[in-house]
């Protein structure tokens, strides 16, 4: 290895250390991507709500089983919360939910998408709002009950898209809170439903289209916690609360063995070296310590040349009759062989059979053994003679 190569080679294995370095100091981004797990400590993630809530005077329980499977259980009794970016109920499954609520328990669902039959059950219908030309699409919050309600609305402090509930005057909910998109000034002056009461049975249904009002995001600014204590004051007093962990679009419990590796920034360039250093290893000593593998040539099958070459001797030397000799015995072998017959006791009889058994005629059969034998006892053999002893055998055998 040349000196020049050695220090081409040196800089660029700095360079890429350097750049290496480079990126692991690299301010990391926040990951914006909606989880809604109790695990996950990104924005819009619900550990603070969950934390807090283990906290407080209630018996939370989580359920990591889908709810039709749960709700098997005819003990089970309290308040079902359901929080996600959306929720996609199956018709089976949200009947089993219903018919569990109008035995006088409560559901709780927060979702952005809420599935069609739930929606048109409970004679919903929803729309985005989309911000006015030159406003803001930050979300504004509040209670619709004056002990609940706030002087000013609760802020969702980065821009965003905010669903709605349209209900029908043909069956009335009970509107619990509203909400707005920001504009000039701080308050709600045109509100639109965002949460909402309706009963089923005995028990009570709460529907709230802003899950990110739950969020580790929206709980950490400012005084917002109050607002989720207000809305989640609706809770029946003294009973279970069922976290749900099973519809999450962020995972609630952790699949991969590297997890605590790759979540760590340090640990994760340390991984990432081993890896590239292993890479460069087998690079650059693999090459240097490998021996080149030979490449050993099979054998040569040189039976053909061999046979070749003693011809060519026979022909050189014009010996036709032990050509002729030669082609002979190798003849009568193939017939002894091929046709299973005995060429010793030459006969009509043997004509015949031969003759059948190669598609020949007897003429041709008997014909090619008189030439062969007259051949045999002659003291010469012409070239021509053996050309055409030669046509004559192929003939025999195309047939």
């Amino acid at each position: 290895m040349s000196k020049a190569y050695k220090i081409t080679l040196a800089l660029l294995v700095l360079l890429l250390v350097f750049l290496t370095w480079l990126e692991a100091n690299e301010p990391q981004e926040l990951n914006w991507s909606p989880s809604y797990s109790a695990l996950d400590k990104i924005p819009l993630g619900t550990k603070v709500l969950f934390d807090n809530l283990k906290q407080q005077d209630l018996e939370l329980k989580e359920v990591n089983v889908p709810p039709f499977e749960f709700l098997n259980d005819t003990t089970v009794t309290g308040t079902y919360f359901f929080l996600n970016n959306g929720l996609g109920f199956d018709k089976h499954e949200l009947k089993k939910i219903f018919e569990w609520v109008a035995k006088g328990n409560t559901a709780f669902f927060i979702a952005e998408q809420f599935s069609a039959n739930l929606l048109d059950t409970l004679d919903l219908k929803k729309e985005t709002l989309t911000p006015e030309k030159g406003f803001s699409s930050k979300p504004l919050l509040n209670l619709k009950d004056p002990a609940l309600k706030n002087s000013q609305p609760f802020l969702f402090d980065k821009e965003t898209y905010q669903d709605i509930f349209i209900i029908s005057d043909s069956l009335p909910k009970e509107v619990l809170g509203v909400t707005q998109l920001k504009r000039d000034s701080a308050e709600i002056t045109s509100p639109k439903i965002n949460f909402l009461r309706d009963t089923i049975g005995k028990g009570v249904v709460y529907l709230h289209s802003t899950p990110k009002a739950f969020s580790n995001y929206f709980l950490l600014q400012d005084n917002n916690a109050e607002y989720v204590e207000k809305v989640l004051a609706y809770l029946p007093a003294q009973k279970v609360v069922y976290w749900d962990h099973y519809y999450k679009t962020g995972k609630s419990f952790y699949t991969s063995p590297l997890f605590v590796i790759l979540n760590s920034k340090a640990l994760r360039w340390a991984y990432y070296f081993v890896i590239i250093g292993s890479v460069l290893f087998i690079l650059f000593e693999g090459k240097r310590k490998q021996r080149s593998i030979p490449v050993v040539q099979p054998l040569r099958n040189q039976t053909l040349d061999f046979t070749r070459t003693i011809a060519g001797l026979y022909l050189d030397r014009e010996d036709y009759s032990s050509i002729a000799s030669k082609k002979i015995t190798l003849f009568l072998e193939y017939v002894r062989t091929h046709y299973r017959v005995s060429t010793g006791n030459v006969n009509e009889s043997f004509y015949e059979n031969l003759a059948a058994l190669s598609d020949n005629s007897k003429e041709e059969v008997k014909n090619l053994w008189q030439l062969m034998h007259r051949l045999e006892n002659q003291q010469s053999v012409s070239k021509e003679e053996l050309l055409h002893l030669n046509k004559a055998m192929e003939a025999f055998k195309k047939k």
